[in-house]
């Protein structure tokens, strides 16, 4: 079931009268059976997985939770972190490591070969694995008591807005949302209905729209490129890549409002970022919040002490005297996280490009920053060409077609010509611009100025009325969410 669907409008309607007609106690089960069904409808074989998962951290974590010595306590996190990420291994990564290892087998004439055994990949396994992953931790960690009501704790593992490409939650953070009870209001209803139109609007009519560009751009061969083709193709990915997983979190997050629930935001106009750290305090927050916090911290050998687990996004450099490398730690971060998006080396490859960057930033002089406009737009014009060109390994089909494009960045003859269409090129500025704009006027009060509040409702009521009827217009569920493949 497509949030792009008919279908699921008519789920979501049905889920929500539903929650409001019932009484408090009985919400968290339809909440609970809704997001089964709703998995379901893709496949109801791996919803038993799914559930596996669920019921592994629910018991395991009450164990650790009435355990008093650490070495019994350490045991069953390791238990827990194994059953989890080898599901995680086998589905995702058991053909990609077979595949390696018969390559290196054959580069060393070593005379073996390894089965190779397709599995189909679990829809959204990478996201709910993270989620009992976190919630394990944090009980371990003693951040956190365990929910000792399974039907909430399932609820928060499985819940359908943000159950196949998140935002991954904390349980810190919505738990306490699903006990919390609430009264009908409609402000639910119009705020998440708002937010629910905008990820529409994003998804089928923008999203939707750049693929078949990007598609056919990445199929064309290589040696017809010029560096303003590779340029071009870097930017509307990157929009469309945007507009994709932007229009899901912008989804996940209305669908929650309308029952009162309230999500982290994932994404803050990332392409305004002014440095690479910015960015990733701007782009799919909660997972960089969560690799900070259940690996890169980890990995440094900092307690974490603090028992306010939020997704806030960022890869700080934290560094005391009980600290490991900063630099071994952030390289090997952003491998495991390139991996986590794909079975491919391009994305570790992606990862690493990331790491580069964000350690060559941090040698860059605190002075600077006294220089407050300047340095932000002189870091902005830096940072987003850099960060549009990191989408070439996340979109290209191997490392070869990876590189082939990059150099072709460093033939400076290549930038007097262009073999797109022309149309593409306006395109890419139009999206420019627009990105820009909207992020730019979203820092703005109007309700500081003489009748800015009048204007802005009437600019809403337009805006809005023009969203419904192009989504109504291009509403088909023709492609998945980008994400929906991780």
């Amino acid at each position: 079931m497509l949030f792009n669907s008919i279908t699921f409008l008519v789920f979501l309607s049905l889920v929500t009268t539903l929650f409001w007609c019932l009484k408090p106690k009985s919400r968290i089960l339809l909440l609970f059976t809704s997001s089964i069904v709703f998995y379901g409808f893709w496949r109801w074989d791996f919803v038993l997985l799914m559930l596996f998962s669920t019921c592994i951290d629910y018991f395991i974590s009450l164990k650790i939770h009435n355990e008093e010595k650490n070495k019994p306590r350490f045991i069953l996190l390791l238990v827990s972190l194994v059953l989890n990420l080898s599901l995680l291994v086998v589905f995702k990564y058991l053909l990609f490591i077979s595949y390696n290892i018969n390559s290196f087998s054959q580069l060393l004439d070593l005379g073996f070969k390894v089965n190779t055994i397709h599995l189909i990949l679990p829809l959204g396994i990478s996201f709910y694995t993270f989620q009992t992953i976190s919630y394990t931790i944090d009980v371990y960690r003693k951040h956190l008591i365990p929910e000792k009501n399974f039907f909430k704790y399932g609820t928060f593992v499985t819940f359908f807005p943000q159950l196949v490409a998140g935002p991954i939650l904390r349980a810190g953070e919505v738990m306490s949302e699903l006990s919390h009870t609430r009264k009908f209001n409609l402000d639910f209803i119009i705020s998440g209905g708002k937010r629910i139109l905008t990820g529409l609007f994003l998804k089928v009519v923008l999203a939707d729209n750049i693929a078949p560009i990007v598609d056919a751009g990445f199929l064309n061969q290589v040696s017809e490129y010029t560096a303003i083709d590779v340029l071009v193709l870097a930017y509307l990915f990157g929009f469309q890549i945007y507009f994709d997983f932007a229009g899901y979190s912008h989804i996940a997050i209305g669908c929650a409002k309308i029952m009162g629930i309230h999500f982290p935001e994932n994404f803050n106009f990332p392409y305004l970022a002014y440095s690479f750290k910015n960015f990733w305090k701007r782009w799919h927050i909660s997972l960089s919040s969560w690799i900070r916090d259940y690996l890169y911290l980890p990995i440094l050998g900092v307690k974490i002490k603090n028992r306010e687990s939020l997704s806030k996004g960022g890869l700080a450099v934290v560094v005391n005297k009980d600290s490991r490398s900063p630099t071994l730690a952030l390289f090997l971060t952003w491998a495991i996280m390139g991996l986590w998006h794909g079975a491919n080396w391009t994305f570790a490859f992606w990862g690493i490009y990331h790491a580069f960057f964000i350690f060559i930033e941090r040698f860059i002089p605190k002075k600077f920053n006294q220089f407050k406009f300047i340095n932000k737009f002189t870091g902005w014009l830096i940072v987003l060409p850099i960060t549009m060109l990191s989408w070439i390994p996340f979109r290209a089909e191997s490392l070869h077609q990876t590189f082939s494009m990059f150099m072709k960045l460093f033939n400076l003859n290549l930038y007097f010509s262009y073999s797109l269409r022309e149309n593409d090129l306006l395109i890419t500025a139009i999206l420019f611009l627009a990105v820009i704009i909207s992020g730019l006027l979203s820092k703005v009060d109007l309700n500081s100025f003489k009748y800015g509040n009048y204007f802005l409702s009437l600019f809403n009521m337009v805006k809005y009325v023009i969203m419904l009827c192009l989504v109504f217009v291009f509403l088909r569920p023709i492609t998945q969410f980008i994400y929906f493949q991780f």
